[in-house]
């Protein structure tokens, strides 16, 4: 996994991009960001979406709840950057949306993006 520090605002951003998955359920959620944030001294985390279980966007899994709650409980900011467009759920893209309006988890199509909603 690769980290770069950004600092904008006077707030340090951890962007960080894998190949793998590295988030898979509210335990390695919760492993990944409590380690990211002490490692590097950051609450705001960016996020490539390959570094995320394909199966957190199939809400019938409960994936996406479980590190929500974790994002939330932590207080952190999380923004997943990638193309999310190949993806029909209704019930998806309107979590994808009201999680967007909220201010711990975001969906984002690049790092210019993630780094103005962190």
């Amino acid at each position: 996994m690769k980290v770069k520090i950004v600092e904008t605002n006077g707030t340090k951003i951890a962007v960080c991009e894998s190949d793998k998955a590295i988030i898979m359920d509210g335990q390695s959620t919760l492993d990944y960001i409590v380690s990211t944030g002490f490692e590097y001294g950051c609450r705001d985390i960016a996020i490539n979406k390959a570094s995320i279980a394909e199966d957190f966007f199939s809400l019938s899994t409960g994936i996406a709840g479980e590190v929500s709650q974790k994002i939330v409980n932590y207080q952190l900011r999380l923004a997943i950057i990638g193309d999310f467009s190949g993806y029909t759920s209704k019930p998806l893209r309107d979590y994808m949306h009201e999680c967007n309006r909220g201010g711990h988890l975001y969906f984002v199509q690049d790092e210019a993006e993630a780094l103005e909603k962190l």
